[in-house]
C-alpha cells in the first residue's frame, strides 16, 4: 500500500498531546484521510470506536496520561481495524504482548509519515 492509498481512508487518532495531535490530523488530511478524533483518553477512544462509522484504521499513541492505550488497541482487534502505534520508546516501549505490533518511532519524520503509516496498516491486517 502507498501512502496515496491512504486517500478516502477513515482513520482514528489516538493521542493526548494536543500539538502531537493537530500534527498528525493535518499530516493525515494531506494524504486525503478523514481523521476520526483525535480522542486524548481510552474511554474517548472506545466511545469513538462505539459512535462512529466503521474505520479503516487506528494511529495509537501508547501512553494517554496516566493509562495506555492496549484496551483500544484490544478493541480494534476483535473488530479487525489495522493499527498501529505511535511512541517516543519504540517497541522496547510496548508490552510483551504488542512488540510485534507495527510502530511508528516519536519523533517521526514528516516526509516518510504517509509511506509509514500505509505500510504500518499494511502490515497489521
Amino acid at each position: 500500500m502507498s501512502s496515496g492509498a491512504l486517500s478516502g481512508q477513515r482513520i482514528l487518532v489516538v493521542e493526548d498531546e494536543m500539538f502531537v495531535a493537530m500534527l498528525v490530523e493535518d499530516l493525515l488530511a494531506d494524504l486525503g484521510c478523514e481523521v476520526v478524533g483525535p480522542a486524548s483518553s481510552v474511554d474517548q477512544a472506545l466511545k469513538l470506536l462505539i459512535n462512529a462509522a466503521p474505520l479503516d484504521g487506528a494511529l495509537l499513541d501508547v501512553n494517554l496520561g496516566q493509562e495506555k492505550v492496549y484496551p483500544v488497541a484490544e478493541a480494534l482487534r476483535r473488530n479487525q481495524v489495522p493499527y498501529i502505534f505511535v511512541t517516543g520508546y519504540g517497541t522496547a516501549g510496548l508490552e510483551q504482548a504488542y512488540r510485534n505490533d507495527p510502530t511508528i518511532q516519536k519523533p517521526f519524520d514528516p516526509e516518510r509519515f504517509g509511506f509509514e503509516v500505509a505500510r504500518g496498516l499494511q502490515a497489521s491486517q
